[in-house]
């Protein structure tokens, strides 16, 4: 979820926003229906309204939809849009959208449920023909000379910090992407085009996407970058690639994945790269996998990795035992709160009631009803209709 504070990077991202709002503009015709996923702050649902809307859907899940709320009701048009602060995948409409409009990427688009949400709101928001915003995302690799960036991620763990050993940290760290701001100064090759997410026609969210990268001149490899190219409608779109002129704290930079140690390149060597993201619950899992042939000849290998961020997580052995299929879990007391909570909002009780109850039964935990309510609170937000 965005902030506040994201979501106004996100408006003073200038190119990004003259290309939305041109493309929005463009496909809002009189009395168009539009439907505004992730609406964050509402300009998007408040610009379609005066574009000439007859009927705007505002959904966003975050309490900044109070915000955008208020911000509709400064402009005059409270009463023109509907706000409706849950997922769009719950959302049912008794009229289709001519239009759907959505930013719900990261520094990818391959991030969390963008993708599900964009395929529900095609088969079920979205009028056949009609119109969606952005039409499809380019994802581009290249190799990236970055020393700065790679000494802040394995120094901490690499010089032997007091004469420990920090190794299982490093190892962890180099496992992990970030996101930067990288120059085309920095690149060692021509990008490659590695795939495209077409919303129009994509149904899973998973992604592979395989690439050969050739140095275009020495340097040191430490690691791969990638960026998207967004088409918004035709003609109408945006990038993020490196060296591109951009507007002050544009809120896209491009995707790190560093190696497990620096390569040192000469022109002409080739790396064989492949990744893939596959979408496990509300995160993507991402796998980078690397060769690095000298001078393009395939008997000689320089470098060859596998790697993923799974390998950059810090689960603890017993977390792990407890995620494993054949684990027979036991509930404890925060459990029993928990479903004793639930069970009780499932009954019709209120929440002052149901904390009355808590607080009865667990005094150990809550020696006051109101020190439950926090807790009950927090399970209706997250549960309740």
């Amino acid at each position: 979820m965005y902030s506040l504070s994201g979501f106004g990077d996100m408006i003073l991202d200038s190119v990004r926003m003259e290309a939305y709002v041109r493309a929005l503009r463009n496909a809002v015709r009189p009395g168009s229906v539009v439907l505004d996923i992730g609406t964050g702050t509402g300009i998007f649902a408040v610009l379609a309204h005066q574009f000439g809307a007859r009927r705007v859907i505002a959904v966003e899940p975050n309490d900044s939809i109070q915000i955008a709320r208020e911000i509709a009701a400064d402009n005059g048009c409270a009463d023109a849009i509907e706000f409706h602060q849950i997922l769009s995948t719950e959302l049912e409409l008794n009229e289709q959208a001519d239009v759907v409009i959505s930013d719900l990427r990261g520094v990818l688009p391959l991030f969390g449920q963008h993708i599900p949400s964009i395929v529900d709101a095609r088969q079920r928001l979205l009028k056949p023909g009609g119109v969606q915003i952005p039409e499809r995302d380019d994802l581009w690799i290249s190799v990236l000379e970055d020393p700065e960036t790679y000494k802040t991620i394995i120094s901490p763990w690499s010089d032997g910090p007091y004469g420990i050993a920090m190794e299982p940290a490093r190892k962890r760290m180099v496992n992990r992407y970030r996101r930067v701001a990288a120059n085309a100064s920095q690149l060692l090759s021509e990008p490659m085009h590695l795939g495209t997410l077409d919303y129009r026609l994509i149904e899973s969210p998973d992604f592979a996407g395989a690439a050969r990268l050739e140095a275009t001149r020495n340097g040191v490899a430490h690691g791969l970058c990638a960026w998207f190219d967004a088409t918004l409608s035709e003609g109408i779109g945006f990038a993020n690639a490196p060296g591109l002129p951009e507007a002050p704290r544009a809120i896209y930079r491009n995707l790190f994945m560093p190696f497990p140690e620096p390569v040192a390149l000469q022109a002409g060597d080739v790396l064989d790269i492949r990744l893939t993201a596959d979408l496990v619950g509300e995160e993507y899992v991402w796998r980078w996998e690397t060769t690095v042939l000298g001078q393009g000849d395939s008997a000689v290998i320089k470098a060859s990795f596998r790697q993923s961020d799974l390998a950059g997580e810090s689960l603890s052995l017993a977390s792990f035992r407890k995620r494993a299929a054949d684990y027979v879990p036991q509930i404890g007391e925060d459990g029993d709160i928990d479903l004793t909570i639930l069970q009780l909002m499932r009954d019709g009780q209120s929440l002052a009631e149901i904390s009355r109850r808590i607080a009865m039964g667990y005094p150990s935990r809550f020696n006051d009803w109101r020190r439950a309510l926090a807790r009950v609170g927090e399970l209706s937000l997250r549960y309740s209709r």
